[in-house]
């Protein structure tokens, strides 16, 4: 099976301590395709780049993991959105970003009928909250008309909430965005704390009923360190982790649990195999700095080369 992700990849700089930064490259969904690909999932990378030395850089990273890079839209004389990545003394993250004039803003402006309807051929179409949040109203009609046509064609879309306030104009436009897409969603993955923020929900479990109220039909709640509650048409489950930890960095860890999550899913596992499969994918991420971790740090989750 043949997933694309849709989103933008952006220039990384993390604190290592003593005021200085690492230089990387990641992205939400950038960073679940990477995941995806090392569990075997043949996977392509849908966005748009510049022509510059840093744009080459993803490229050249992206192909080294295995990402297909077809979908790739390259604009002249641009460059890629910063962000820079400062952790607190329990690995909380916080975000500055400079992405404003970046060309993956633009994928849908710029993307032909024929890259469309050659998206629209993939089994699992991924993106997320902060996909849709770079999108004015017409991009996202048009990444409607994308979903749309790839679920005629026997597809799937897969969603991860991912709000971030900063992204949107205020949260009732993030709001009817969510609103809008929900209806074309097969497997939502969003994490709590952000759907209290954006719809106020009380708990996973009201989070949980109000996505199924929108058609959405498997939905994953990510709670954090008390693990995920899985619904699927209307039965809901608790899965907690195997182990709470103690998290060095949690950058990806909502990202890498979708990976796993998805890849277990493609492979015949259950949706609570899928999520352990993530809290056990997860739980390696955030015991390193950064989205990436090393591949020999990569931990045996079920995946379409291991349930063979």
């Amino acid at each position: 099976m043949r997933v694309a992700a849709i989103g933008e990849c952006m220039v990384e700089l993390g604190d290592v301590g003593g005021g200085r930064f690492a230089r990387g490259f990641g992205g939400d969904t950038l960073n679940t395709s990477v995941y995806l690909a090392r569990l075997g999932v043949d996977v392509s990378y849908a966005t748009a780049l510049g022509d510059d030395p840093l744009s080459a850089g993803m490229l050249a990273a992206w192909k080294e993991e295995g990402l297909g890079v077809d979908d790739v839209q390259i604009a002249p004389g641009r460059m890629p959105g910063l962000y820079m990545i400062q952790r607190d003394e329990n690995g909380e993250r916080s975000f500055l970003y400079w992405r404003d004039r970046a060309p993956a803003r633009e994928f849908f402006d710029r993307v032909d009928d024929a890259r469309l309807e050659r998206l629209a051929r993939y089994d699992w179409l991924y993106f997320s909250g902060i996909s849709l949040s770079l999108y004015g109203e017409a991009g996202r009609a048009r990444l409607a008309e994308l979903l749309q046509a790839a679920r005629r064609n026997g597809g799937r879309v897969a969603f991860d909430g991912n709000y971030r306030p900063r992204g949107w104009p205020d949260a009732a436009k993030a709001r009817r965005a969510f609103e809008t897409i929900l209806p074309l969603v097969d497997l939502a993955l969003p994490t709590l704390e952000d759907e209290q923020a954006l719809f106020g929900d009380k708990d996973s479990e009201q989070a949980a009923r109000r996505i199924a109220q929108a058609g959405v039909r498997e939905i994953v709640v990510k709670t954090g360190g008390a693990g995920c509650l899985v619904a699927r048409d209307g039965v809901m489950t608790l899965v907690p982790p195997a182990a709470r930890l103690t998290p060095v960095d949690t950058t990806a860890a909502g990202d890498s649990f979708n990976a796993a999550y998805l890849a277990a899913r493609m492979a015949g596992s259950s949706h609570v195999e899928a999520a352990r499969a993530g809290h056990r994918l997860a739980g390696a991420v955030i015991m390193y700095p950064g989205a990436i971790i090393p591949r020999d740090a990569m931990p045996r989750v079920p995946t379409t080369e291991t349930l063979q």
